[in-house]
């Protein structure tokens, strides 16, 4: 089988990497990344611009669509739309031109935008931010792709929570880090709903997904089910590193004053003070309330609960923390 990773080098890609690889190691794998810092056999690839390759046998391939600007809030407005959408575009044509049927997109849970209330995968989607607009109009594009020949063509989109593991430097890791200091407070409340998911069940997904998906298009959100709230995963996070339970509940309103006065003060002097922005601290005190319902009823379902999860992390980091 020949797998054409596009984003390769990223979290998710890295991960995705490792799976296919102990699947079989006589696959053919071409990975693909602007940036390719993470392996030198990465090859360099932007997918702002056309594509072109010349691979042999390429049509019976499977691509797997990674490559996005996805931090958020950092990065211009104009970086999500170039990466997002002239990426879909041109991975899309690469296919066309290559007569390749298969295509495994990772999207986000940020098309559906932010709610308190549940979001399944036939709720309408609603974003609110550069990266939601650009996802969602990502999976527009996949989509035109597939019903130019809906009979042969397979696309399979995930729209992923919070992706925590090894090596993600993300939010599980920050939070982490907070737990040990014995910094973290909870911001506003602690029934906060965060969808999330472990890497090893998405890279799973997405390679399973490839393989043996049918012709025509099928969306899941990748969430556990039901999903945890932040006092959830504090609490299991305590119990498998044995850092210490968090218990103090901060007002909204003083942290919002508080992260707004901290922000702008620092841009005028001219500091950037790393995980303090008003919009970061706003998504904290916002439920990403995602049903994993329909994937928790597919073959795809997740093997992992949260806890399991943390201590296949931990494990993994040898029990010295979750790196």
């Amino acid at each position: 089988m020949i797998f054409l990773i596009f984003g390769a080098s990223g979290f998710i890609g890295t991960h995705l990497v490792r799976h296919i690889v102990s699947k079989n190691p006589n696959d053919k794998l071409y990975k693909y990344d602007i940036n390719t810092k993470v392996s030198d056999d990465f090859e360099i690839l932007d997918v702002r611009k056309p594509i072109e390759l010349d691979i042999q046998g390429i049509s019976n391939s499977v691509i797997f669509n990674l490559a996005a600007v996805h931090t958020t809030p950092g990065h211009p407005d104009n970086e999500y739309f170039e990466t997002n959408i002239l990426g879909a575009e041109n991975i899309c044509n690469f296919a066309r031109q290559h007569n390749i049927n298969t295509i495994v997109f990772t999207s986000s849970i940020a098309p559906y935008g932010p709610s308190e209330s549940l979001k399944e995968e036939t709720t309408i989607p609603m974003p609110n931010s550069p990266y939601g607009i650009s996802k969602l109009t990502a999976e527009y594009i996949h989509k035109i792709w597939q019903a130019e020949d809906a009979a042969n063509r397979k696309l399979f989109i995930v729209r992923p929570g919070v992706v925590f593991g090894q090596s993600e430097g993300g939010n599980f890791t920050r939070l982490y880090g907070a737990l040990k200091k014995g910094t973290f407070f909870y911001p506003g409340r602690k029934d906060t709903i965060k969808a999330a998911v472990y890497v090893k069940d998405v890279a799973r997904i997405l390679y399973e997904g490839g393989l043996n998906s049918q012709p025509g298009f099928i969306i899941y959100n990748l969430s556990l089910y039901p999903a945890p709230t932040i006092e959830t995963i504090c609490t299991s996070m305590a119990e498998i590193t044995g850092v210490k339970n968090p218990k103090l509940v901060v007002p909204s309103g003083f942290l919002k004053f508080a992260a707004g006065n901290v922000y702008y003060i620092g841009r005028l002097v001219g500091k950037k003070i790393n995980g303090i922005h008003p919009d970061r601290v706003k998504k904290l005190m916002i439920s990403t309330n995602i049903s994993g319902k329909k994937l928790n009823q597919s073959p795809y379902k997740l093997q992992y609960t949260l806890k399991e999860a943390i201590a296949d992390w931990f494990k993994d980091d040898n029990q010295q923390g979750l790196f």
